[in-house]
């Protein structure tokens, strides 16, 4: 058995471990994966395909390359039995929160708040999908992630209008305190998603944990969000909100695109 130790520059979060897991979930030859978020390395034991193994990872476009291959012992790995457990457990608060914030930003009228529930939606699709097709064939898994992609791109454009429709209106101001307070909560709602899933996969330190989650583009988003509140206020302009809703748009169209790049 080989070990082999990838980089993984862009994996911030469990989000791109369920998307790798998922994308190399049809190779045989994969005993195990090991992930080191934290640190971003990703070690595969494996018995061959490493060349399709190298080729998959580098097509998901998440910074990957390949650091070194060894021998490995070869031993059995015990399952997380918890694992399905707090995948439903992210997944609920994460979907918890998108209608929080997708219920809130339209009754403040704040379109960061909706674009921010949008990538909270986008966060319960790849736990969903981890989830629901378990023990499905990799063609349902495929025609899964498809159609969450094309849900998420959906509903990006329409959230792209309605900014574009607000920009060169005249609209009245979201409500700062609104954007503020629900942005705080979901910032600690992600904490709590990523604490809960590392808790039991990872040995690292405790500060190692706090770094990971402090750099991760979902807390960045939601302290954006935050921001523009208190910029809404600061200049008694909406366009702060705008700004920071079109940019997690982007966001969400290019968490969709690499869904898809599962469905492939």
């Amino acid at each position: 058995m080989k070990k082999t130790t990838f980089e993984i520059l862009k994996m911030n979060c469990p989000s791109e471990e369920n998307l790798i897991r998922m994308k190399l979930d049809g190779f045989s030859a994969v005993k195990h994966l090991d992930f080191d978020i934290p640190n971003r390395k990703l070690t595969v034991y494996h018995e061959g395909q490493l060349q399709e193994i190298e080729h998959s990872i580098l097509a998901l476009k998440l910074g990957g390359q390949k650091v070194s291959t060894e021998e490995a012992v070869l031993h059995e790995f015990k399952k997380d039995q918890h694992q399905k457990k707090l995948l439903w457990s992210v997944l609920a608060i994460n979907f918890t929160f998108f209608i929080v914030e997708m219920a809130t930003g339209l009754l403040s009228g704040s379109m960061g708040l909706v674009a921010d529930s949008l990538d909270m939606l986008a966060d319960s699709f790849v736990y969903g999908i981890s989830l629901f097709a378990v023990g499905g064939s990799l063609i349902r898994k495929k025609r899964i992630a498809r159609l969450a992609g094309y849900f998420q791109i959906i509903l990006a454009i329409i959230g792209f209008a309605e900014v574009l429709r607000r920009f060169f209106g005249a609209e009245k101001l979201p409500d700062f305190t609104t954007m503020i307070y629900i942005s705080i909560l979901a910032l600690i709602a992600n904490g709590i998603c990523l604490y809960l899933l590392q808790r039991s996969k990872s040995n690292t330190e405790a500060h190692m944990k706090a770094s990971m989650i402090f750099t991760s583009n979902d807390v960045i988003i939601n302290a954006g969000v935050i921001t523009a509140g208190f910029l809404v206020h600061w200049l008694n302009s909406n366009k702060p909100d705008l700004i920071i809703g079109t940019i997690v748009f982007i966001l969400v169209i290019q968490g969709a695109f690499r869904i898809l790049k599962l469905g492939k």
